[in-house]
């Protein structure tokens, strides 16, 4: 075929100045149909040039390549994601030739399926695939916006992740987290996140806390608009980080300050002010190494009693930790200004914040004790063990800290 062609006579076409209203809502319905069908034959296109290896002959990327064609980077995405996925597909791929629907739909249902997989901690069988894939397809055809379609596939992956061991929730599910920092030619830093309960917390914390109005310096109210405010509370943000580096802080220092809200008669449904209702597990997890403004409330959400700074280690007490473990976390021996305090008996359930209850974590490793299945106890020799769930070892056999990790339990003991 030559498409030089009917790209010149596509170009020729002219509509002029005298077609009536119905004529135009018809050939603007068939031009879509027809860009839909461009960026079917283009992603097939891309998925021949990845399977022929062409541009790994050169170093380069299919996105770049695509870019340097004239593609804005946003469609140079979709392209490679779908073309790179019809192969596998059932659905999308007959849809998009004829046209059916968008491109920015194709690249829904892709991504789709890539977060249910992610969802369920394993690669999905054929026929699961095929299943959610036409249960979003069904998505689009009921005319849905391509996020609609991201919500399907965020539905069903919380289904196939109840039905897992995990059962995790996928607003705490770190496995899933993603945060990008880019530069466009422009020069301007674009940032984008899709982060957990607990980050987005931190985050959403700090940035309220930074971006509060101010007057200007003739008296005047803050002209700032919400956004630049927010903007210039990240730039405050990174640099109190780098002079807390700088001074050696970082190692003994808390973390950030959150509000907690426990419901009297249902004390498992805390919830966070920005992020919302969080599980238990979560919960201890948090209150092991910040610094919580613990609200009680009452049905009405009447605050009962309000508490402060009830669970955190003091800074003796964290220095001590660090001397004893090493420095380290005891998992997985990352240094001391990325951890925190863990409370190995919960606070909540009656754990005190002395020496031997507390070890040093990151905040990854934190995840994995408390929701992964570790568990960490204090031996005879005061120094922490892991003991591993049983998918890692089915014996249970419990491991020294990081610092000690060429120790074995016939030393030890």
């Amino acid at each position: 075929m030559d498409l030089g062609r009917v790209t010149a006579e596509l170009a020729d076409l002219d509509f002029g100045q005298e077609m009536d209203g119905r004529g135009a809502f018809d050939a603007l319905r068939e031009m879509l149909t027809l860009v839909n069908v461009a960026h079917h034959h283009a992603a097939v296109l891309v998925g021949v040039l990845d399977r022929l290896g062409v541009t790994r002959k050169w170093g380069g990327s299919l996105r770049k390549l695509l870019i340097d064609m004239g593609c804005a980077p946003s469609v140079a995405s979709r392209l490679v994601r779908v073309g790179t996925s019809l192969p596998g597909l059932a659905y999308v791929g007959r849809h998009t030739r004829d046209g059916d629907f968008s491109l920015e739909h194709a690249d829904a249902v892709v991504a789709g399926l890539a977060h249910i997989e992610r969802r369920a901690g394993a690669e999905l069988g054929i026929e699961d695939r095929f299943e959610f894939e036409n249960s979003m397809v069904a998505q689009v055809f009921s005319g849905v916006s391509p996020s609609e379609v991201a919500a399907t596939a965020r539905r069903i992956g919380n289904s196939v992740a109840d039905e897992s061991d995990s059962g995790l929730p996928p607003a705490e599910d770190r496995a899933i987290d993603d945060f990008s920092v880019t530069v466009d030619p422009d020069g301007r830093t674009r940032v984008r996140g899709d982060l957990d309960a607990i980050i987005g917390e931190k985050f959403a914390t700090l940035v309220d806390a930074f971006s509060e109005v101010r007057p200007e310096p003739d008296g005047s109210p803050d002209a700032r608009p919400a956004g630049r405010r927010r903007a210039d509370a990240v730039e405050r943000i990174l640099d109190a980080a780098m002079a807390a580096h700088e001074l050696g802080m970082l190692a003994g220092a808390p973390k950030t300050s959150v509000l907690l809200t426990l419901p009297s008669d249902t004390p498992e449904l805390s919830t966070l002010a920005w992020v919302g209702p969080v599980s238990q597990a979560t919960t201890e997890q948090l209150t092991c190494d910040a610094t919580i403004t613990t609200i009680i409330v009452d049905g009405e959400t009447v605050p009962l009693q309000i508490g402060r700074d009830r669970r955190l280690f003091p800074a003796h007490l964290r220095k001590a930790i660090i001397v004893r473990d090493g420095g380290a976390c005891i998992k997985c021996g990352a240094p001391a200004s990325w951890t925190q305090v863990h409370h190995i008996e919960h606070w909540s359930r009656g754990g005190e914040t002395n020496l031997d209850n507390g070890c040093l974590v990151c905040t990854s490793c934190h995840d994995d004790i408390h929701h992964a299945g570790w568990d960490v106890t204090i031996g005879y020799d005061r120094h922490p063990w892991l003991i591993p769930p049983a998918t890692v070892d089915p014996r249970r056999r419990p491991r020294p800290a990081y610092n000690r990790r060429t120790m074995r339990l016939d030393v030890a003991a």
